[in-house]
């Protein structure tokens, strides 16, 4: 299961992935929401995968983000579109009503805020030189500002990545077992402004990836 709550198994992965999957053919995946879930996370997955080679040839983190963010958003949600739980214009720009998080005290900024906010993150990311402050700032900021009704964790973890991948770091994945800490530590950083603690626990997670104690469904990119 996701942090999201969207039951994913290896199974309906693998599924998904063969292209053992059609919404407009078989009734019971146009309601499964959670292969829906799983296919847009594969789509999303391999425009991700470019942009990080991208990176890796040397490209600034920052402006591939703000040029890619975009595609990354629209193939998650594309499934959705194919089935008719989504309009093609729910994917257009970023939202446009106030959003809430459930079970967090943050309010994040007023949609109308968003396109100011948005492109001053991407400024700051290109800007950044520490690859480290890259990673724990994009992906705390991001999901601070919410840009998207939905998919805005995945969104910031594929942030996340986008940005270790532009230190030299391995591709990180925020396990099941650690969702409790991991809002509790995005709770603290938005709402009691301390960011320690979630700074302390992606390092973790990293290192823990370095060491093989987390098993990471990770990228095979190498620079061309």
């Amino acid at each position: 299961m996701s942090i999201e709550g969207y039951r994913v198994t290896l199974e309906l992965i693998e599924r998904v992935r063969s292209g053992d999957w059609s919404p407009d053919q078989n009734p019971n995946d146009k309601e499964n929401l959670n292969a829906l879930a799983a296919r847009g996370y594969w789509q999303a997955y391999q425009v991700v995968r470019q942009s990080l080679t991208s990176i890796l040839d040397g490209q600034n983190a920052g402006e591939v983000l703000r040029a890619d963010h975009r595609d990354w958003y629209r193939e998650m949600f594309a499934p959705g579109v194919a089935a008719g739980i989504h309009k093609p214009a729910d994917l257009a720009g970023y939202r446009r009503s106030l959003v809430f998080i459930r079970r967090s005290k943050h309010v994040p900024p007023s949609f109308e805020a968003v396109p100011d906010a948005m492109p001053v993150l991407f400024d700051l990311l290109s800007a950044e030189e520490n690859a480290a402050v890259r990673v724990v700032l994009g992906h705390f900021f991001f999901v601070y500002i919410h840009p998207y009704m939905d998919g805005n964790g995945r969104m910031g973890r594929f942030l996340m990545n986008a940005m270790l991948a532009s230190g030299g770091y391995p591709w990180t994945v925020v396990p099941l077992e650690k969702r409790t800490e991991y809002m509790a530590a995005l709770e603290q950083a938005s709402v009691g402004q301390d960011i320690g603690p979630f700074a302390r626990l992606l390092g973790e997670l990293v290192e823990a990836g370095l060491r093989g104690e987390i098993a990471a469904w990770e990228p095979q990119i190498t620079k061309n």
